[in-house]
């Protein structure tokens, strides 16, 4: 233990930076597939763009399962607890490997009916691009499964570099795909799709090969240890039910309203899909200092530690409000620019620039207190409150905001986007409200 704490300047910048980059790689993915199929026009960026928001869901939830699991990981090593935190390690891939492979095999056989069935009636082309797109990505499902528990894990000890490095690999096989099969046999969506598949095999097989390494302090030494432990599964499920539940019903909400944006024609759909590309990078330092949040808060309730966790958390949010106010500076400058990467039409050009400048404004207010402070409640193992708000304010604020402005008054993608910031704002109030009031800091230790 640091004498100042549990983690010192130093283990700050060990974890976060790393997180950073990794986030920005992970970020890029989606860029790179994005700007690869604008090449076919914006039927194939649109048909893509539907995919993605199903991807997004699976993926979403994943990324909870593997929340639970660092947050009990975290909290064994806190307590001092190596080889209970190398069992939590083995059972998040067992969970992992078997959700991410029943959720291939259900988007494998239901394609076609799923598409239709969440985004009803779209253009013949649009829908064929989305078809060959879905059945490709899926397939990759399980190997993002293995690479979501392992960078879960040695998040867990502190070890953010070897899911960054991970992150590098896939990058260069997805860019690398991406301009054989495009450029090289004009693939186009197949090409993407195959390319993203490509990238995600990679990094599952080198994350199983470095998670049963020696330098993995909670290791998996031999397939038996992944046989299911219903007392550590329950732990780890109990962060990631309500983790999984809230990040699931937030995407199928989103899913909702890109069904209405699909209403408003194709560079409606085109403009909003690229939107949503570009502010990912905006929401880089957020997005990682929530992470490094699962680890810091979480060894520090496992350590008994609570105003310790309160006291990281505050400085963890502060740096991303400036992460957060650097990028969006320069997104509001430069949406324009960025837009016009994507070859999109006058039409959707204006949408897409619009609701940038927006965002870009909106976010430097709330959007840390809406999904970077939360992480530190769920570390705590406040998961059902958090699940409970989101899952309130996406329905009672996005998804009737949305309509009413997008549909009723005639907004059409703004009126959607407004409806988002309307969501983050009543998150950012109720999250604030609970962590000042101290109750996150009440739940008992998982460990």
């Amino acid at each position: 233990m640091n004498s100042n704490g549990l983690f010192s300047k130093k283990d700050l910048k060990k974890l976060i930076i790393p997180l950073m980059f990794e986030q920005l790689l992970a970020v890029s993915v989606g860029m790179v597939d994005t700007l690869m199929v604008a090449q076919s026009g914006e039927a194939a960026v649109a048909g893509v763009a539907l995919v993605d928001n199903i991807n997004r869901l699976i993926i979403q939830v994943m990324a909870a399962l593997a929340t639970g699991g660092a947050v009990v990981c975290s909290q064994f090593v806190g307590k001092g607890k190596p080889e209970e935190s190398k069992k939590a390690g083995a059972q998040l891939e067992s969970v992992l490997i078997f959700f991410s492979i029943i959720m291939m095999g259900l988007c494998l056989v239901g394609t076609r009916w799923l598409l239709k069935g969440i985004f009803g009636s779209v253009a013949d082309d649009v829908m064929d691009s989305a078809v060959l797109y879905f059945t490709v990505t899926s397939i990759s499902y399980p190997f993002l499964g293995i690479y979501n528990a392992g960078a879960a894990i040695f998040r867990s000890v502190g070890n953010s570099k070897v899911s960054m490095n991970i992150s590098v690999l896939m990058n260069v096989v997805n860019v690398a795909g991406n301009a054989l099969f495009v450029f090289g046999f004009h693939w186009s969506v197949f090409g993407v799709a195959f390319a993203t598949l490509l990238s995600r095999v990679a990094a599952g097989v080198v994350m199983t090969v470095l998670v049963c390494s020696k330098m993995n302090p909670n290791r998996i030494d031999s397939v038996k240890e992944l046989k299911p432990n219903g007392n550590i599964i329950k732990k780890i499920l109990y962060i990631g039910i309500p983790s999984g539940i809230e990040n699931g019903v937030f995407q199928v909400g989103k899913l909702m309203v890109v069904s209405i944006v699909a209403t408003f024609g194709t560079a409606a759909t085109a403009a909003n899909s690229v939107g949503y590309t570009i502010i990912d990078f905006a929401n880089i330092p957020g997005s990682a200092m929530g992470l490094a949040l699962i680890t810091i808060v979480g060894q520090c309730i496992g350590a008994g530690e609570k105003e310790q966790a309160k006291s990281y958390t505050k400085r963890v949010v502060k740096y991303a409000y400036f992460g957060d106010w650097v990028c969006n500076a320069v997104l509001f400058v430069c949406c324009g620019w960025f837009a016009s990467w994507f070859r999109l039409s006058t039409e959707a050009m204006g949408i897409a620039t619009l609701v940038l400048r927006c965002f870009a404004v909106t976010s430097l207010f709330i959007w840390p207190l809406s999904f970077t402070l939360s992480n530190a409640l769920r570390a705590a193992g406040d998961a059902t409150y958090t699940m409970l708000v989101s899952i309130g304010s996406m329905w009672i604020f996005r998804v009737v905001c949305s309509y009413i402005l997008g549909v009723t008054f005639g907004l059409g993608v703004l009126g959607v986007w407004i409806g988002m910031f309307v969501d983050w704002a009543a998150r950012s109030v109720m999250f604030v409200g609970r962590f000042v009031s101290g109750r996150w800091l009440n739940r008992k230790s998982l460990t």
